[in-house]
């Protein structure tokens, strides 16, 4: 039985996004269900091509890691309130991306097995 593994992504820094990502893909590629919840503070990372594009010295493809989750089911959710906040249309933003708010996501993760904020 696969396990809700629940992931708030609070930035757009190598500090927030490997975290999320790395835990993320090993997560999915263990079989558990994805969930990654971004606040307005990640919005600059996830305008298009922008992720694609990161790298850092010995960490994994940050492109990899993403096309992992999204090819294992797992769910990448955007804080509706993101695009008042950060000025942003879903248009600028990834495809990949669904737009969700707090209590859809906290009632979507409903009794999560782990849990992680970065």
């Amino acid at each position: 039985m696969a396990r809700t593994v629940a992931i708030v992504c609070n930035g757009s820094e190598n500090s927030n996004l490997y975290p999320t990502f790395v835990l993320g893909s090993a997560a999915a590629a263990a079989g558990d269900d994805v969930v990654i919840f971004f606040t307005p503070g990640a919005v600059p990372a996830l305008k298009k091509g922008v992720l694609e594009g990161i790298t850092m010295k010995g960490m994994p493809d940050m492109k990899g890691l993403v096309e992992g989750i999204t090819a294992l089911g797992g769910k990448l959710i955007l804080c509706e309130l993101a695009l008042e906040a950060k000025g942003v249309t879903m248009k600028e933003l990834r495809d990949d991306l669904e737009l969700g708010g707090a209590t859809s996501f906290m009632a979507g993760i409903k009794d999560p097995c782990v849990t992680f904020s970065f």
